[in-house]
C-alpha cells in the first residue's frame, strides 16, 4: 500500500513539473517579438502576395528559433499600399510585401520597372532584379526608412474588362480602366486610348461591379485568387508591365536587429521569394485554364509592336523623373539579360 507520504511527493513533484513548464512557456512568449507584415490581396493559396508573405514569414519564425513571430494581415487591413508604405516609413508596420508601382510614388527611380514592355519574360526580369540593377534600386528604399530586402513577383498584368477582348491598342479606346494610383500607369493606358480611372486596390473589385470602370489590369494569379472572374468577362494575355513585389522591413525595426538577424531577415527574403516565384511559374497556365472554366474569353495579342511604338512617349516622359542614370542601368543590364 502506498503512504501518503509518497503520495504527497509524487503529488509535489507534478506540480513543480508543471510550475516549470508554465514558467518556461511564459518567458518563451515573452521573449518573442511580434512582428507585423501586411499585404492587400486575400489570403489564398493561389495569391502570389500570400505565398511571398507566408514563406517569408515562416522563415523567420524557422532560423530565428521562435525569438520572432511573424502575424500576417492580408486584405488590405493594415490599410492600402500607399498606407502601408508610410506606416513601414514611421515604423507601425514592421514587414510589408508590395507591389512596385506606389513604391515609385514615394522613391522615383522604382518607376523604371513599370513602364511598359520593360522585360520580354520572365527570365530577363529575373536576371535584372537579382542582379546589380535590382539591389540598386532596393539601396534607394533606405531615402524612407525602408530597407529593401527582395523581389517577389506579381507576374505579367494583364488586362480584363466587360468591353471587347484587346488585339490592338484601337480597342482600349473609350474604355474605362482601372489603374494603380501612379502617374506611369495612368500614363500607360492614356497612351493607349483607354480612359485611365486611379483607384485604391481595395476599391477595384466593387468599381467594375458597380461599373464605375469596365475593367482593370492585374496579373492572373490575382484575377483568380480575387474572384475576378465573377465581375469580367474579357481577359487579354497583353503582358504590358511586369509586377514585381518587393519584401520590404520597417527601417526602425531593421536598425534595431543585430547583424545576425539582419542575414537571417535578408536570407528569409530571398528564399522567399525565389520559392514563390517558382510557385506562380507552375499554377498560371493551370489557373488560365480554370478562368476560361469560369466564363473568361481568353485572347492572346498576336503583335506586340503597335503596342510598343505606342507607348514610346511614355518613356521620354518619366526619364527626367525616373534618373536618366537609373534608367540606363536599368536598360542596360536588360539588354545584357537578354543575350
Amino acid at each position: 500500500m502506498v503512504s501518503k507520504f509518497r503520495v504527497r511527493q509524487c503529488l509535489g513533484l507534478v506540480f513543480l513539473i508543471f510550475t516549470v513548464v508554465f514558467i518556461y512557456s511564459s518567458m518563451s512568449a515573452r521573449g518573442s517579438t511580434v512582428l507585423k507584415l501586411g499585404f492587400v490581396t486575400a489570403a489564398n493559396k493561389d495569391d502570389p502576395y500570400y505565398i511571398a508573405s507566408k514563406k517569408f514569414a515562416t522563415l523567420i519564425e524557422k532560423y530565428t528559433h521562435g525569438r520572432y513571430k511573424v502575424n500576417i494581415y492580408p486584405s488590405g487591413e493594415l490599410g492600402n499600399e500607399r498606407d502601408m508604405i508610410k506606416n513601414l516609413m514611421v515604423g507601425t508596420m514592421d514587414l510589408g510585401v508590395i507591389t512596385n508601382a506606389p513604391v515609385g510614388s514615394f522613391v522615383h527611380a522604382f518607376m523604371i520597372l513599370d513602364m511598359p514592355f520593360i522585360f520580354p519574360n520572365y527570365k530577363v526580369a529575373h536576371k535584372v532584379l537579382d542582379g546589380k540593377a535590382g539591389k540598386m534600386l532596393l539601396s534607394k528604399l533606405s531615402k524612407i526608412n525602408i530597407k529593401g530586402l527582395a523581389f517577389a513577383e506579381g507576374g505579367f498584368r494583364e488586362m480584363i474588362n466587360n468591353v471587347r477582348p484587346i488585339y490592338k491598342p484601337s480597342d482600349l479606346k473609350g474604355i474605362k480602366f482601372r489603374v494603380m494610383r501612379t502617374p506611369v500607369y495612368i500614363a500607360l493606358f492614356r497612351a493607349l486610348g483607354a480612359n485611365a480611372v486611379p483607384l485604391p486596390w481595395g476599391s477595384a473589385f466593387t468599381a467594375v461591379q458597380q461599373h464605375v470602370v469596365d475593367g482593370l489590369e492585374i496579373p492572373v494569379p490575382v484575377i483568380w485568387a480575387n474572384k475576378f472572374y465573377e465581375v469580367t468577362k474579357y481577359l487579354s494575355l497583353t503582358n504590358h508591365t511586369y509586377s514585381p513585389l518587393i519584401i520590404m522591413v520597417s527601417g526602425s525595426l531593421w536598425n534595431k536587429l543585430s547583424e545576425k538577424d539582419k542575414a537571417i531577415f535578408q536570407k528569409a527574403a530571398i528564399e522567399a521569394a525565389r520559392y514563390e516565384r517558382k510557385k506562380i511559374e507552375g499554377i498560371i497556365s493551370e489557373l488560365i485554364k480554370k478562368l476560361q472554366e469560369k466564363g473568361m474569353k481568353v485572347n492572346k495579342v498576336p503583335d506586340m509592336k503597335p503596342f510598343m511604338e505606342a507607348v514610346k512617349p511614355v518613356y521620354k516622359e518619366f526619364e527626367p523623373k525616373i534618373g536618366k542614370e537609373v534608367m540606363e542601368t536599368v536598360l542596360k543590364y536588360r539588354d545584357e539579360a537578354m543575350k
